[in-house]
This record gives structure tokens, sequence and C-alpha cells, in this order.
């Protein structure tokens, strides 16, 4: 079995003191998700999580590592994915040129929403772990 490892990042701003997530959707399948992808070259999990936060919306972020949340599952194709995400504090006012190739939507969510647009399970309890931290800060 063969194991793709990817890194990925739950961007956020702060909007009156509350945390707004950005949420990406696919546009080559009918999912929601953060920004994340495929470890290239010598690439590590912090380095991917960057380049690909930047591909597919053009923010440039700074990763707070001490947030970081390791996904493993299988996919449909029969490999194993291991993903590691950071948490990644925009401006609020930062602007999302998304990746159109990639990208068919994007939005930015208050922790309730997000849960709720994710489709994911996985993906919700990744979400209520970033909540969860960035809340206590």
């Amino acid at each position: 079995m063969k194991t793709e490892l990817d890194g990925g990042a739950i961007v956020y701003r702060m909007v009156d003191n509350h945390p707004e997530y950005l949420l990406l959707k696919s546009a080559s399948a009918d999912f929601w998700g953060f920004p994340k992808g495929h470890l290239e070259g010598n690439e590590d999990f912090e380095a991917a999580a960057i380049r690909e936060t930047k591909e597919e919306t053009n923010l440039d972020i700074t990763l707070d590592t001490n947030f970081n949340y390791d996904l493993e599952y299988d996919m449909n194709n029969g490999h194993h994915k291991t993903v590691k995400f950071f948490a990644a504090l925009v401006p609020a006012d930062s602007i999302i040129t998304r990746q159109v190739a990639e990208i068919s939507n994007y939005g930015w969510f208050d922790y309730q929403q997000a849960r709720k647009q994710l489709t994911f399970d996985n993906l919700k309890t990744l979400m209520d772990a970033a909540n969860k931290y960035i809340s206590e800060r």
C-alpha cells in the first residue's frame, strides 16, 4: 500500500474577537476542506502546508506549529494518506485568489458554520481540535 504525505493549514482570521475559518471547495470532487497538498521533493510537512496554501489561495501564511494535528485515512484508490495540519492566523482583510483548476469555491465561516460545511467527519474532529486550541489562546 502506498502512503501519500500531505501538509495542510487551518487558516483563520479574527473578526470581532472571534475566529473565522477558511474552507475550500474542491473543483474535482464535491467536498469542502482545508488547504492541503502533497509534499514535493525534499519538503517537510510545514513547507508543503505553506506552499499549498499559497498555490490554492494566494495567501502568504506563517504557521503556528504549536498546533499540529495528524490525520490518517485510507483512500478509495487503495492508498493510505497522512496529513499534518498546522494553524495559521492571517489578517482579517486578507484577499483570497483561488486556484481555479483545483478550487471551485471558498468561504470564511465561524466555527459552527465551518463544522457543518465540512464534508468528512475526520475534518470535523480536526475542526474541533483547532477551534479549542485557537479559543484558548
